[in-house]
Order: C-alpha cells, then structure tokens, then sequence
C-alpha cells in the first residue's frame, strides 16, 4: 500500500459545484457581461461585423486577448471567405456557427462552448471565441500565439556528451520534447486546471502499461487535493504533493532535460509538467535518482561506474569534511601523524578561536560568496565570487583569525559540494553539514556517529509515493545493483529498476553472444 501524505494543505472544499452561467442569445448582453467582467481591459479585443444569410443580417462578434491570441486568420476567413463562398445563403435554416464550423473556418482545433465561465478561461487561455445573435453557445478556437523562449540548452544540468536541448515555460513545447523522445501511442498524457486565480495547466504523463498504476492514482489523487489560488512554478506543486514536508532532504526529482525524463518514464516514473516553468518533476524520487546524471548512460560503463563511485565520495566529503576535522583537532589529536600536529599546531599558533569557530566562520563566508555569485548579474557574478573567495582566504589567514588547513580543508568540501548532479541534493548536505559541525565541537566523533546513525534512520524513514527512499540500497535489491553503485553496460541491462514498481520489468531480450 502507498502511504498518503496526510490532507493539511488543501482546505475542506465543498461538494457543491458552482452552477455555471449560461450563454445568453442576445449578443450584446454577452458582449457587455465579457467586459465588465474583465474589468474594461484595454487588451480585450472585440470585433464587430455582420454575416448576411437569406433570413437577414446577423450580428457576429470575434473575441479574443491581444498578445495572448493570434486571430487573424479567424478573421480573414470569416470577413473573406464567407462573402466569396457564400456559405451563408445555402440553406437559411442552418444555424451560422455550424455553417462557420464547416465550411469557412480553417483551423483544426474547433470546440463548442455553452456557458459563460468556459468562454471567459478559454479567452483568457489565449483562444479566440465567436459568438452569433441569436446562438446560446459560442465557438472557441485554438489560437494561442505567445512568445515562447524556445529550445535552448539547459543551463542547472549541462553535459560534456549528450543533447543540448532543455525544456520552455510553455507546456505544449515542453510535452513535444518528450514526444519526440518517445514516439510511443502507451505515453499517455492527462491535462488539468491547478489554481483558482491562474488556472495553470499541469500535464501527468506516464508510459501506459510501464508506470505502475497504482503510483499514477496516487499522483491523480495528490494532484486533485491541491486547492490554492496560484501555481507559478514546479516548486509548489512539488512542495504540496511530496510524502513529508518534514526532511531537508528531496522526493521528488526536477530537471529541465528532456532525456532524462524520457528515461525516467521508461523506468515506470510519471512526470509533471507545469505550464510557465521548465523545470518538469519526475515521481518517485530515490535517492539514487540525485545522485546519477543523464551522462552515465552516454559514457562507457567503466567511465560512468568510476564517476559514480566519485560522486559518492564526494558526497561523503561535503557532508563530513569540516566536522571530522573539527572533531580530530578538538578532541581526538592521537588520531593525527605527529608531524602533521606538529604542522598543524603551528599554524593555528596566535589564532584566538577555536576550530568549530573557524569553521564556521569560513562556511558562512563561503555560502554569502555563492549566494552572491548566484544573484549578481551573470557577467560579474563569478569573477566576484572567486576572487572574493581568493581574497577572503588569504586575508584571513594572514589577519590572523583561520589557519590556512581550515582554508584547505573548507575548499574541498566545497567543490565537493559541486560535484553533486542534482542543486536540492547539494543545499540538503549545506543544511546538515552544519548540524553535524555542532555535534563534532560538543562531543568529537562520537557526536559525529550520532549524527551519521540519526542521518541513515531518517532517510530509512522516507517513502517517495510509497516507494522507500534509500531503495536498492535499504531494502536490498539485487538484481538492481546492476544500476545502482556501478553501472553494467546496455547488453547487461535487462531488466528496469524494481524500485518503481513498473508493470513490464522486460527492458531487453537477452543476447545469446553479448560482446566480447
């Protein structure tokens, strides 16, 4: 069974829908609730003409939002092709919408609308509605034309071999992305309003017969019982749908990479897309998932297996550096070479503070620096950052008040800290990296053992939509150490993760004369 996130983000909704307006036949009634309800917008667009059929003239009007909607052909065929047609005066019993529908409008995307609220969100979606005097309904047609940003190469997840393309703020181009990776009828796609004010559209997409259903019905569930007035980005969808709110640690995985959610789909994942940011969510999100990039499955598998094993390493490193040192020069000074104390203890010879002061000094440095390389202007930012750093360093080392070991040792941890794949990953080991500090100044390595055990059961403790979070590691799953530590070449690779559950666990046959 999947364990439910408990229900304290959306408040109790009432059952009772809300009875929606109908369309009126008077147009002019239609016209006049339009623009008192948008407020007299300068940027609502209404254009009046008059159709001519055998029972008489008939007023008509185009709606539509500039810069949201691009209705000149609309607009050309009904003002053009209807006089050269003459469409109108076929049959004086046809109703004109139909007639427009059938034999003068060009576009392919045509939707009949029968209340007011449908009209009102389509317009205000970028679409283009017609509405006849006399008609109680309307037609809207798919006319959104915005500037999109467009395929550009992602800047939070590059690549030395690989595509360069990155997924867009606009939702249809970011869904083609994934399209055109996998040109499968199973990628099935569901689409839904998530914000009473914004509206903004989120499309569920999830390989048919691959992704376990009983996650996909999760997703559904979780996505459904989100009630609040804005979605601007990813993160808040993200945010209200994960297990816990209660971890620094992330369960739902992000990326702007169109191949890596294609690969995640082909796993058995399901992916979010939200409309107006390019960053697509991918559920469930293991821990594994954060540490692996799309890149190892570009390389040899010996080369990925060996940067895999580095990634780990310097996991490791970020997270332990500055509070084993801490606690070896506090409480644990046997532990260290005797010549390297001795070096040590000379260079710290004159600096008033202890080694958590330091340390923490440096840090806190360190974090300012790169939060104010991230906010700079991009020209300025990362020459500022570096030789701030440069700086700072050799600044306080001469002042006085660090030693340069705790410069060194502050650097390490720090470039560690970049060498892990995933930004959320990598604030989550800042945050506990400082934890661990405080335990390492009170109680030595023993406070540090603490830690690391308080660490190991907590990430034990998380489900990502149900699945285990420290999973094939706890609980151990053999058959998918294949792709876990290491990684074994393609031909190896039979069988998807077991962690997602997946439907069809067949990735490939199996080779009778693999290679050699």
């Amino acid at each position: 069974m999947l364990k439910r996130r408990p229900d304290i983000a959306s408040p109790a909704v009432s059952t009772e829908k809300k009875q929606q307006l109908l369309l009126k036949e008077n147009l002019n009634e239609v016209l006049d609730m339009l623009t008192t309800r948008i407020g007299s917008s300068t940027d609502l667009v209404i254009r009046r003409f008059i159709i001519k059929t055998d029972t008489g003239p008939v007023q008509t009007a185009v709606i539509y939002m500039e810069g949201l909607a691009n209705a000149k052909d609309i607009l050309e065929s009904l003002l053009t092709d209807s006089k050269e047609t003459n469409a109108f005066c076929q049959d004086s019993a046809a109703n004109p919408l139909q007639v427009m529908k059938d034999s003068i409008l060009k576009t392919g995307d045509l939707k009949d609308v029968f209340n007011f609220d449908t009209l009102l969100h389509a317009i205000l979606s970028g679409d283009t509605a017609i509405l006849v005097d006399g008609c109680p309904q309307g037609i809207v047609a798919n006319t959104g034309e915005w500037k999109d940003r467009g395929v550009s190469e992602p800047t939070s997840q590059s690549v030395v071999r690989g595509p360069r393309e990155g997924f867009s703020e606009t939702l249809r181009t970011s869904t083609a992305l994934i399209r055109r990776k996998i040109k499968d009828p199973n990628l099935w796609m569901e689409t839904k309003q998530i914000g009473r004010v914004t509206k903004t559209n989120v499309a569920v997409m999830y390989i048919h017969g691959i992704a376990n259903e009983q996650v996909v019905n999760e997703v559904r569930q979780r996505l459904g019982r989100i009630n609040i007035d804005a979605i601007l980005e990813s993160g808040y969808i993200e945010e209200m749908i994960q297990d816990t709110g209660y971890t620094p640690f992330p369960t739902i995985y992000n990326t702007e990479r169109p191949d890596v959610v294609a690969a995640g789909l082909l796993e058995g994942r399901v992916a979010i897309v939200v409309d107006g940011t390019p960053f697509v969510l991918l559920a469930p999100g293991l821990f594994t998932h954060f540490i692996q990039t799309a890149e190892d499955y570009y390389q040899k598998a010996d080369i990925s297996s060996l940067l895999r094993v580095l990634r780990y390493l310097c996991f490791m490193i970020a997270l332990l550096a500055p509070s084993a040192y801490i606690a070896a020069t506090t409480f644990h000074q046997e532990m260290i070479p005797t010549s390297l104390l001795i070096s040590i203890a000379s260079q710290r010879e004159g600096i008033p503070f202890p080694a958590f002061v330091e340390a923490i000094l440096m840090e806190v440095t360190f974090e300012i620096l790169r939060e104010a390389g991230v906010r700079m202007p991009r020209t300025i930012g990362q020459a500022v950052s570096i030789v701030g750093a440069l700086v700072i360093g050799q600044a306080a080392v001469e002042a006085g008040l660090v030693g340069p070991v705790m410069v060194i040792v502050v650097s390490i941890t720090a470039i560690s800290n970049f060498v892990i794949p995933s930004y959320n990953m990598g604030i989550s080991i800042r945050m506990i990296r400082f934890v661990l500090m405080i335990l390492a100044a009170s109680f030595g390595l023993y406070g540090m053992l603490v830690g690391i055990v308080a660490i190991v059961l907590h990430l034990s403790s998380l489900r990502s939509f149900g699945i285990p979070y420290l999973a094939p590691f706890a609980p151990f799953i053999k058959e998918d150490q294949k792709d876990n530590l290491i990684r074994l070449p393609q031909w190896a690779l039979l069988a998807r993760p077991r962690t997602t559950r997946s439907n069809n666990i067949i990735r490939q046959e199996e080779t009778s004369d693999p290679p050699k």
